[in-house]
């Protein structure tokens, strides 16, 4: 298959594209500093000839603001044009667990206007819903610091390994458009607050962990399982003191 990984060259793009080139498929690692920019439409057309499926791995480089849906529409519109011009297939995204129940967040509602755009294309697709990364716990820590203190919400998550994410988007990719949502996570759940306690204590972080149930987790309100995955969804193998043998944290591995 001739794939076309838009986001190719970051956390879970790069990670795609070499399991894709692996099996002997033919991975295309798509990005503004290679030329195709989904934003302008600039580099799509050429980038998708002779493309079996589109993988959208793109993010949104603001977090709030209305910044955040003019980036995923217009992506995600030049997207989809882009590949009826060019009899794609077979168009998989990557989108986030809870992203539906969470309307506060300017964030999750982008996300879920990015999926509507998908669905309603035409062309047959599979959204892949994933909990949050390990890898994120440190931008999570750093969202609400203040004053020395951080404070977050008491409600689950459910945190997944990069590769895991990238091994279930990988067979995602490889596998029939489900022309619907696929939900992934981490192998446990943890109240947020506590995991990130744990996190920068291993990690030798001075701040201290507030948790509060009312804390606000960018811009949302957490029920419990908010962020949690749903049931019958796919579950990672990597649990966090594996994850951070293998991260860029590996030298405090041994405190976990």
């Amino acid at each position: 298959m001739k794939i076309l990984v838009i986001g190719g060259t970051g956390l879970i793009g790069s990670k795609v594209v070499e399991r894709l080139r692996a099996k002997g498929h033919e991975a295309i690692a798509a990005s503004p500093s290679s030329g195709v920019n989904t934003l302008t439409g600039e580099g799509l057309d050429a980038a998708m000839v002779g493309v079996d499926t589109v993988l959208d791995l793109a993010n949104s480089p603001v977090f709030v603001g209305p910044q955040v849906l003019e980036f995923f529409e217009t992506a995600g519109r030049n997207l989809v044009a882009a590949e009826k011009r060019a009899g794609v297939t077979h168009h998989v995204a990557l989108s986030v667990v809870g992203a539906d129940r969470l309307t506060d967040s300017e964030y999750l509602r982008a996300k879920v206007a990015q999926e509507r755009i998908v669905a309603a294309s035409g062309i047959p697709y599979t959204i892949v819903r994933s909990t949050q990364f390990f890898e994120f716990l440190g931008g999570i820590a750093q969202s609400a610091a203040a004053s020395g203190s951080i404070t977050l919400p008491t409600a689950y998550i459910q945190p997944i390994a990069s590769d895991d994410v990238a091994d279930a988007v990988t067979a995602g990719t490889l596998g029939t458009p489900v022309n619907g949502i696929v939900e992934i996570g981490g192998p446990e759940k943890f109240p947020m607050a506590d995991l990130v306690a744990r996190f920068l204590r291993i990690v030798k972080d001075p701040h201290d962990v507030v948790g509060d149930a009312n804390a606000p987790y960018f811009g949302a309100r957490l029920q419990p399982d908010s962020l949690v995955a749903g049931q019958g969804a796919h579950l990672g193998k990597i649990d966090f003191p594996t994850w951070l043998k293998t991260s860029k944290y590996a030298q405090y591995a041994s405190a976990a």
